[in-house]
């Protein structure tokens, strides 16, 4: 019997200001269109908890990458993590428990690749301006902004440019929200 594999897909800027609007219930049709099961969205900003015969998360990504573009005309970035990803990055927050407590300023930058060392270098000078506080671990980075991420320097965008890799956001409840999810297509039956 093949291994099911249980994955979190993110979505890179869909139905953000009226643009790249899908549907989740069009793209979680499109997500079973390429044989992938038990699939689930959460929130309208592209979150899908899916299972997988496939054991290839980048090949995989793809795949789902290609068939937005051909079903819905335009290239969408697609992260793909693994619940035991998520649990590690909930388990190994470097923000104290009070920072913690405030999830609604506690955020996750999920990047697609390994960015070079020397674009993270060039990337913390240009952050030393911020007063927002953030930690890279690997191919994510932690962000605390206490006064809301609406008036940060350090946006998505900004990792993006800086890091020269794909980078989506997801804040603190979204990322508990989607390992519990996964985390529940991963129990035996009962």
């Amino acid at each position: 019997m093949a291994t099911i594999n249980t994955y979190i897909s993110m979505l890179r800027g869909i139905n953000v200001s009226g643009q790249k609007m899908i549907k989740m219930i069009e793209l979680k049709a499109l997500y079973e269109s390429l044989r992938l099961t038990n699939v689930a969205t959460y929130i309208q900003s592209g979150n899908v908890v899916f299972q997988s015969k496939s054991n290839d998360p980048i090949s995989l990504g793809t795949s789902i990458e290609k068939a937005i573009e051909k079903t819905f005309g335009f290239a969408v970035s697609v992260v793909l993590r693994r619940p035991s990803d998520f649990r590690r990055i909930i388990n190994k927050c470097p923000f104290s428990q009070i920072e913690m407590a405030d999830e609604r300023r506690l955020c996750v930058v999920v990047l697609k690749s390994q960015p070079a060392s020397s674009h993270i270098k060039a990337m913390r000078a240009a952050a030393a301006k911020s007063e927002d506080r953030y930690a890279i671990a690997g191919n994510e980075i932690y962000l605390y902004c206490p006064n809301g991420f609406g008036k940060t320097l350090l946006s998505n965008t900004f990792f993006e440019k800086q890091l020269k890799v794909t980078a989506t956001s997801r804040n603190w409840r979204t990322v508990q929200a989607l390992l519990a999810m996964s985390a529940a297509l991963e129990q035996p039956d009962a």
